[in-house]
Order: C-alpha cells, then sequence, then structure tokens
C-alpha cells in the first residue's frame, strides 16, 4: 500500500500548483509568493517554504522553466534532497536492539509499539515490552493488553515507581531469553523537561552499562494532526535526547503533511515509520522517493 492510497493529505497543494500557474504564467515573484502561501497551509514551516521557493526560484531561471509539469519535476528533486535521510530513514537490522519510544501523552506512543512489537514478530523476532512510563495512570494497563494482544511479553513495575529499574529487569529478562527486540515505552512529561531528561540519561547510562553490545534505536513519536506543535514537540525533545529517527502517526485523518518536510528540514530527523490507521499492520515504513512520488500522484 503506497503512503497515500488511503488519503492524499497534499491534494489542496497539488491544486494550487495548477493555479498559481495558471494566474501567473511568467512564473515570477507572484507564482512564488501564492506557492510559498501553500506550502505554509500544507503545515510547511516558513524557513523551510523559504528554502523549497529559493531552490525552485533559482531552477527556474537558470534552466528557463516555463511549465507546469517542469515546475513538478523540480519540486520533486528538491523535496527528494530534504526527505531523503540515506540509511537514516532504515531502521538498524543489528539485533539485540533496544528502541525507546519517546513522545508526549495522546501522540500515538502505545499504539505505535503495539505496531512495532506486531512487524518485528511477524518477522519472527523474539519481541518483549519494558512498561517503562510508571507515572501516568494505567500506562502498564494500556501496554499489557496491547502485549497480550500482539502476543509478546511486558515487563511492568508498580505504578509510580523507578521507570529505570523497568528498563533494568526488562534487559536481565530480555538477556536470560534471547530476545530479540526490547521495545521500552517512557513517560511522554514535556512540561517538566528536567525531570524527563534525567530520566531518559538515567535510561541510557543502564542500557550502555547493562546490555552494551545492544544497537539502540530512539524514536520521537508525533502525531502529524497537531501540525505546528508537532514541529515544536521536535524542537523540545531534540534538545532533551539524541534521536534516531521519528514515527509520524495519524498521517490517514486531518493531516496535512507538510510538518514531515519541516522536520526533515529544520532538525535534520530521518522519518522511520508513518502510521496510516489503527491496525496493527497500517505502520509503513518510510521511503522518500514513494513519499515524494505519492505527493504528486496524480
Amino acid at each position: 500500500m503506497g503512503l497515500f492510497e488511503k488519503k492524499s493529505t497534499f491534494r489542496k497543494f497539488l491544486d494550487s500548483i495548477t493555479m498559481a500557474v495558471y494566474d501567473n504564467p511568467d512564473l515570477g515573484p507572484e507564482f512564488l509568493e501564492q506557492l510559498e502561501e501553500s506550502l505554509v497551509m500544507a503545515d510547511v514551516g516558513v524557513e523551510t517554504s523559504d528554502k523549497i521557493i529559493s531552490a525552485l526560484n533559482k531552477c527556474i531561471n537558470e534552466q528557463y522553466i516555463t511549465k507546469e509539469r517542469e515546475i513538478r519535476h523540480e519540486l520533486k528533486k528538491i523535496l527528494m534532497d530534504i526527505m531523503d535521510k540515506g540509511e537514516r530513514n532504515h531502521m538498524t537490522d543489528s539485533y539485540p536492539l533496544i528502541i525507546l519510544m519517546i513522545g508526549i501523552n495522546g501522540g500515538g506512543k502505545t499504539t505505535s509499539i503495539a505496531k512495532l512489537a506486531h512487524m518485528y514478530k511477524s518477522q519472527g523476532k523474539n519481541v518483549m515490552l519494558a512498561a517503562a512510563d510508571t507515572f501516568r495512570a494505567a500506562a502498564a494497563e494500556q501496554l499489557q493488553m496491547w502485549g497480550d494482544r500482539v502476543g509478546v511479553r511486558v515487563i511492568r513495575h508498580e505504578e509510580g515507581t523507578d521507570p529505570t529499574a523497568v528498563i533494568f529487569d526488562a534487559i536481565q529478562s530480555a538477556k536470560a531469553n534471547g530476545v530479540d527486540v526490547l521495545i521500552c515505552d517512557t513517560a511522554g512529561r514535556l512540561q517538566n523537561k528536567v525531570n524527563l531528561m534525567k530520566e531518559l540519561e538515567k535510561m541510557s547510562r543502564v542500557i550502555s552499562r547493562e546490555y552494551p553490545e545492544a544497537a539502540r534505536e530512539n524514536l520521537l513519536i508525533l502525531d502529524a494532526t497537531t501540525g505546528k506543535n508537532a514541529v515544536s514537540q521536535a524542537e523540545e525533545f531534540s534538545n532533551i535526547t539524541e534521536m534516531t529517527g521519528i514515527i509520524l502517526t495519524k498521517m490517514d485523518s486531518t493531516a496535512r503533511g507538510g510538518i514531515s518536510i519541516t522536520i526533515a528540514d529544520e532538525y535534520d530527523m530521518p522519518i522511520k515509520f508513518i502510521g496510516m490507521g489503527e491496525g496493527l499492520d497500517d505502520l509503513i515504513p518510510f521511503n522518500a522517493e514513494e513519499f515524494v512520488e505519492g505527493i504528486f500522484d496524480e
């Protein structure tokens, strides 16, 4: 299934290209201004939109572009340059693997954990979950419910206990039971950044000490429907800990999609997966070429 088979989040943007060319056939400043406005309306940030328009203007002047299809061709190349992070767009294929799932509550973190667990289990991997968000009421119960549904073991402690202790116990169990992939939930208390930073740093130290041979992924889960708020979260969390990639959730709903371009540009964060629904199979590995082609799919 293509990234845009369910819903073309850039439909209005595509229409705006046609309209901008029709209104301004000379492709002058008015055309570029109209196109930039359309990018911003699609949730592409102002700085990123400026970069795209500047690159497009250079192409128009240097290549004497006059046709709409040429505009679309150059835009594809510009967006690919932004979105394609090479191997960084893909999950590591080294095992054992420990994945820290990071993001605010309500962004789709728990369901993304379940989808990842299902994906790896479907690949024949031995998967375990760690309920290290011990502060949010019922967080462990929710994760246990998904663990039971997917058919993977969940390591959990009582609510309010040290979340790093959960990570420690999960690592010991993972090593003892030959677990290939350990996926760890973490707290999403962005309003208390100091505590969250200390918590994540402590978890990282314990993982490095107890399981130095394990590969690592720190994935930031962002709700695409929140638009500029998601961009703000990317900035805040990137200041707290190093991210290896992003899972962009709820791309099947009212999301306009442009935040994916902004985050890839402004924070140099590779997108690893796109969440396109509520089903366990609705987590799609990100492919920059397929994403860009999907935007311009007629």
